[in-house]
């Protein structure tokens, strides 16, 4: 009799065990919609805020790539020149306002410094964002760094 006990009484646990589990996958309850739509809804966010810092720094990695054009485009522009002319602009030094997509808004200030010592030319070319268009020149050159330079090249021309 002891052994039909028994296993009337697993019966009756494995039954109850199965009705419970089977009741159980039926359906998600409100709450775990909730954690799941929260959970779906963080991932999303800090996708979104991932896209947004790649497009940032793509943008300032554009302009630095502009600036650093610009410079060496100065650059070569000078090289070209014979020591008469190289001589000539040493006097005054250059700065540019430039507008590259002709929007009629200033996208770059490039300054340019020459000083002739003897037979070579040391040239540098600093080029800054459109914050520093009316920020005074000397300044400028004084402290680049703190104002954003965007490229700083420099270079000698021996003639």
């Amino acid at each position: 009799m002891r052994k039909e006990q028994k296993r009337i009484f697993f019966k009756i646990k494995r039954d109850f065990i199965i009705r419970y589990f089977s009741l159980k996958k039926e359906g998600m309850t409100l709450i775990e919609a909730l954690v799941g739509i929260a959970l779906v809804a963080i991932a999303v966010i800090g996708l979104a805020q991932l896209f947004t810092f790649g497009i940032l720094n793509n943008s300032r990695a554009n302009k630095m790539a502009n600036a650093t054009f610009l410079a060496q485009q100065q650059i070569e522009f000078l090289r070209n020149l014979t020591g008469v002319e190289l001589s000539a602009l040493s006097g005054g030094n250059l700065d540019e306002q430039i507008d590259i997509n002709n929007d009629g808004t200033f996208d770059y200030r490039r300054i340019t410094v020459l000083e002739s010592q003897g037979s070579y030319t040391e040239i540098r070319v600093l080029v800054f964002g459109p914050a520093q268009i009316s920020t005074q020149r000397d300044e400028l050159l004084a402290n680049p760094f703190q104002h954003r330079v965007m490229a700083d090249i420099r270079t000698i021309v021996a003639r």
